[in-house]
């Protein structure tokens, strides 16, 4: 971790090296922000002393050491010198650093404290359609929403989570209607919710029959109209097979979410229908305003930034049905008058940037999305397959995300095999699941949340590299030492030797650990987990040199034992910590 992010952004239970670095410097300083950041000539570097030179007609080097001597004696820092035109390079003595590893530690929390001021953040992620099958396009949504949702509540956010499904519209007209009329026998008494429509890969098969026929022949398309004009009126045998259709598509949203481990459950899911009522009166408001107008019969708002060219924002139809600009204000209104939501965050693919920045706006004009208030787009990235084009199947149709599932276990299962031939069937299938899908929302957070990438599942489940099954690996190693030194699961981390020198690949190890807290806030400021997947990483890889560099079991000082276990115990922890953070599990054993 290059840059140590702002200590400010939660309140520690216990402070990091760099925090209690900053704090000496700034007293030292008179009151001035030094920039701290992680060295490879030092342990930190300050670089804030020459402007504080140049502000005050003083000789930057001469500056430095003033500073640099009124450091307080302490035991903290063991070295400062100055560097350069102004610069300070900072050691923090081993004993400080061991008793930070300690205080870590012996916290339940590993020393990473809550937010200071907590509200309601509002996640809106994942948002299938009833009817249709969820593909590898609902994967980055529902990942990256997943492991927003567990950081923000680990700091103590209030998190609501929101599954917006698409439930509502012409759609569940034309496949009501088309249901209706050509019944078939799979779809008949027996399977997939009370009446038995369909299980979700059939019903999404006749979804797409329907729209060709809706696309093909007009009188069916107007009978569908009707459908959805007897659906938005109450229309009991209507109803009951739309709800039909959303217990079927529900079940099969859980069975997906379940098996990815994500914490999406069926209550979280606020589709469409549930804002339907409340888009009346939305329109009614917008027009009384001088919001919305009517263009060539249907009501829209022009925001003045929006794009030459571009279409304006549509919120009711010509037709008289509504727009997704008209649901996503209501849902905005009722977010934050019933939530009393301070933040909302909507992971949507980059495409909707527009429509959400005039959604935006619309909705902080009309009152309903108070400047107290922030909205945040989180767009992301394409996963793309090996050609470079957005990952389908050698069809060119849609790749279901059940089937990336299965066969990113079925990768994980070979891998856990060979490490553990003589494992019985069903821990084999335990961990191959902790693995598969470990490995594949891993691949998925790691990389950049606005970057495209290739889907690559050899890479993915490799142990080599950066991945989660490396992480498993490492963690699983640290575990391993722990049992060998005979500690039970849960004990306490044997207590350091304080007065012991650290070997470099120790000190580097333990410096990685106490960023652990940065990392985690910098997620919840930036909403970017990749930064989180990247400390991950790097304390594995730091993990990796020191169990190449430095004996633990068989090291033949008691103190330094004893010191090599408490790290190897921290390490274990944060990585498990971590790693549920981003939604992946951590087995003891791989």
């Amino acid at each position: 971790m290059d840059i140590i992010a702002p200590a400010s952004v939660v309140a520690p239970s216990v402070e990091s090296l760099a925090a209690a670095v900053e704090r000496r410097l700034t007293a030292a300083m008179a009151g001035a922000a030094p920039q701290l950041r992680r060295s490879d000539r030092a342990d930190f570097q300050a670089n804030g002393v020459l402007a504080l030179a140049k502000g005050r007609g003083l000789n930057p080097a001469a500056l430095a050491s003033e500073i640099a001597a009124a450091l307080p004696a302490d035991g903290l820092v063991s070295d400062c010198r100055a560097s350069g035109p102004g610069f300070l390079n900072i050691t923090v003595g081993d004993r400080a650093v061991l008793a930070n590893v300690a205080a870590r530690a012996a916290d339940p929390r590993l020393g990473v404290g809550r937010v200071a001021a907590p509200g309601v953040t509002v996640v809106d992620y994942s948002s299938p359609n009833i009817a249709k099958e969820m593909h590898i396009g609902h994967l980055r949504s529902t990942a990256i929403g997943d492991a927003l949702v567990r950081v923000l509540a680990f700091l103590g956010e209030g998190v609501v989570r929101r599954n917006h499904v698409g439930d509502w519209g012409t759609g569940f007209g034309m496949l009501i209607q088309d249901l209706v009329e050509r019944p078939e026998p799979e779809h008949g008494q027996g399977e997939g919710g009370e009446d038995g429509i369909a299980e979700i890969a059939v019903l999404s098969d006749r979804y797409q029959r329907a729209r060709a026929r809706f696309d093909a022949d007009p009188a069916f398309a107007e009978r569908a109209r009707l459908r959805v004009v007897a659906l938005q009126a109450g229309d009991q045998e209507t109803v009951a097979a739309w709800q039909r259709l959303v217990a079927v598509s529900t079940e099969h949203f859980q069975q997906v979410y379940a098996e990815l481990g994500v914490l999406l459950e069926a209550a979280d899911a606020v589709g469409e229908s549930h804002y339907n009522p409340m888009l009346p009166r939305i329109c009614a408001e917008l027009e009384e305003s001088g919001l919305a107008e009517e263009s060539n019969g249907a009501l829209c708002v022009f925001p003045e930034d929006r794009p030459e060219g571009t279409a304006p924002l549509m919120v009711r139809k010509g037709d008289g049905g509504y727009g997704y600009a008209a649901t996503d204000l209501a849902a905005i209104r009722d977010r934050v008058g019933g939530l009393a939501a301070r933040r909302l965050l909507y992971l949507v693919d980059a495409r909707q940037g527009l429509h959400f920045r005039m959604v935006f706006d619309t909705a902080r004009r009309a009152g309903w999305l108070p400047d107290t208030v922030e909205a945040r787009h989180l767009p992301f990235g394409t996963i793309l397959g090996a050609d470079g084009r957005p990952f389908r199947t050698r069809a060119g149709d849609t790749v279901r995300l059940q089937d990336v599932m299965d066969e990113a276990t079925a990768r994980a299962r070979e891998i856990v095999a060979s490490k553990n031939p003589d494992l019985p069937e069903q821990e084999l299938a335990r961990r191959a699941r902790q693995v598969g899908i470990g490995a594949l929302k891993y691949a998925d957070l790691s990389n950049n949340r606005v970057k495209d990438y290739v889907f690559d599942l050899d890479r993915m489940v490799s142990l080599n590299g950066d991945t989660a099954t490396y992480l498993q690996y490492a963690h699983a190693r640290m575990r391993s030492v722990l049992r060998k030194a005979g500690a039970e699961p849960g004990a306490a981390a044997p207590a350091p030797a304080l007065d012991l020198p650290l070997a470099p690949a120790e000190r580097t190890l333990a410096l990685l650990l106490d960023e652990f807290g940065a990392a985690v806030a910098a997620v919840a400021d930036t909403c970017e987990p990749h930064r989180l997947c990247a400390y991950l990483y790097a304390l594995a890889s730091a993990f990796a040199t020191f169990w190449e560099e430095c004996p633990v079991l068989k090291a033949e000082d008691a103190g330094v034992r004893a010191n090599r276990l408490l790290l190897c115990s921290l390490s274990a922890r944060t990585l498990e910590l971590g790693m549920g953070l981003l939604g992946i599990e951590a087995p003891d054993q791989l």
